[in-house]
C-alpha cells in the first residue's frame, strides 16, 4: 500500500503526520513501514543524524539504470519495524516522480510519503499516483483555498484542528468533497515530542488514537 500524505500550503504538520503515521502502521502491518522523505525534514522530526549517504534525490538522478533492489539498499532503520528513505542531498529530478510512485507501490511493505514541499513535481506525481492518498490541512480560509486549486484531489483529509477557528470538519469536508479521514488536536505535547527528537521512538497518544483512522 502507498500511502502520501502532502498539503497544498506550507506549516500544516505534513511531516509530523507522515511520521506518525508510520509508526502507527508499522505496527499494524505484518512487514512493518517504510516512510519515504521527499521534503528533507523527516531525519530530524525522527531524532536520527542527519543521513550522510545517497537518497531519493540519487535514485531519480540515475536514471532507468539502478538495479531493482536499489531503494533496498537506501533504506536506513528508524526502528525494528519503521525503514527511512532519506531525500539525499542533490536536487529532486522533477521528471522522475512517476517512476518514484511505480517503485514504490511494488515494494511490499507499507510505504508513507512525505510529498514535501506544496507544488513539488516528484511529491505531486507520487500523491496523485497513491492508493491512499491524505491532504494535511489546518482549517483556515487560505489552505483550504489552495487545497481546492490543487492539480490534485485526495483521497481523504487530515485535519489539523486549531483552537478558535471558524471552519470545522463539516465546513471542510463539504468545500472540498472529501471525507475527513482523521482529526488531530492542535497538541504543545506533540511539538515538545518533536523538539526533543523522540518522535521516533514514541508517538503522543493522542496522536496515535486520531491516525488510526486514517488508514
Amino acid at each position: 500500500m502507498l500511502v502520501a500524505c502532502w498539503s497544498a500550503k506550507g506549516g500544516s504538520g505534513t511531516t509530523v503526520v507522515a511520521a506518525a503515521l508510520g509508526h502507527v502502521l508499522a505496527r499494524s502491518s505484518p512487514g512493518g513501514a517504510l516512510l519515504v522523505d521527499l521534503g528533507g525534514d523527516l531525519p530530524a522530526a525522527l531524532g536520527l543524524p542527519e543521513p550522510a549517504g545517497p537518497g531519493i534525490s540519487d535514485w531519480l538522478a540515475a536514471g532507468d539504470d539502478v538495479p531493482a533492489d536499489a531503494l533496498d539498499r537506501l533504506t536506513i532503520q528508524s526502528t525494528d519495524r519503521l525503514g527511512l528513505l532519506p531525500r539525499g542531498r542533490g536536487a529532486l529530478a522533477h521528471e522522475g516522480g512517476d517512476r518514484l510512485a511505480a517503485a514504490l507501490a511494488a515494494l511490499s511493505s507499507v510505504v508513507v510519503v512525505d510529498c514535501g514541499p506544496p507544488g513539488d513535481a516528484v511529491g505531486t506525481a507520487v500523491a496523485a499516483a497513491a492508493g491512499l492518498s491524505l491532504l494535511v490541512l489546518r482549517p483556515c480560509y487560505l489552505a483550504v483555498r489552495r487545497a481546492l486549486a490543487a492539480p490534485i484531489r485526495p483521497s481523504g483529509v487530515i485535519l489539523v484542528s486549531e483552537p478558535r477557528r471558524s471552519l470545522g470538519r463539516k465546513d471542510v469536508e463539504e468545500v472540498l468533497g472529501v471525507p475527513v479521514r482523521a482529526e488531530v488536536a492542535w497538541d504543545p505535547d506533540v511539538a515538545r515530542c518533536v523538539d526533543a527528537g523522540l518522535l521516533g521512538r514514541r508517538v503522543p497518544r493522542a496522536l496515535e488514537r486520531s491516525l488510526r483512522r486514517a488508514a
